[in-house]
């Protein structure tokens, strides 16, 4: 990314990775020795650069605050629930960041659709969607393979 666009994310982004709320995510493990937190960082950091770099025309406010709150859940997900963590936390994810931080649509289903294809009916219906999907992706396939505990 550009200067320009570094500052840019960052003004985009102040709001939410300085909020308390968010900094909860800090406390559960995401892939290997990565933080929940850091890992939707480096999630919207890539999308966002993914949007420069393909010149992307979309929202990217919603683009941001989506890929941030992506995986906001709030729980250790190798713990909790049923094994089927990957089908249903777009659900909570999403409706944990509606109730703290009022999404918008687009916002919304960006969220809901980011595990396309494990959720092959359910595909992202905008550019937004996309991008955040092919962000996720990349850093998940990244932590796993490169950066998991030893």
């Amino acid at each position: 990314m550009t200067l320009s666009e570094e500052e840019r994310f960052r003004r985009i982004s102040r709001e939410l990775v300085e909020d308390e709320n968010l900094k909860q995510m800090k406390n559960y493990i995401q892939h290997g020795r990565i933080t929940t937190y850091d890992h939707c960082l480096s999630v919207a950091k890539k999308a966002f650069s993914l949007k420069c770099f393909l010149r992307v025309n979309c929202d990217e406010r919603a683009l941001v605050r989506a890929a941030l709150l992506h995986d906001y859940f709030l729980y250790d997900w190798h713990e909790y629930g049923d094994h089927l963590h990957g089908y249903h936390h777009p659900y909570i994810a999403a409706e944990k960041a509606n109730r703290d931080f009022g999404l918008s649509d687009r916002e919304k289903k960006a969220i809901l659709t980011h595990m396309w294809p494990l959720t092959f009916f359910h595909p992202p219906v905008s550019k937004e969607g996309w991008l955040l999907t092919l962000a996720d992706k990349m850093v998940s396939t990244q932590e796993t393979l490169f950066q998991r505990a030893n």
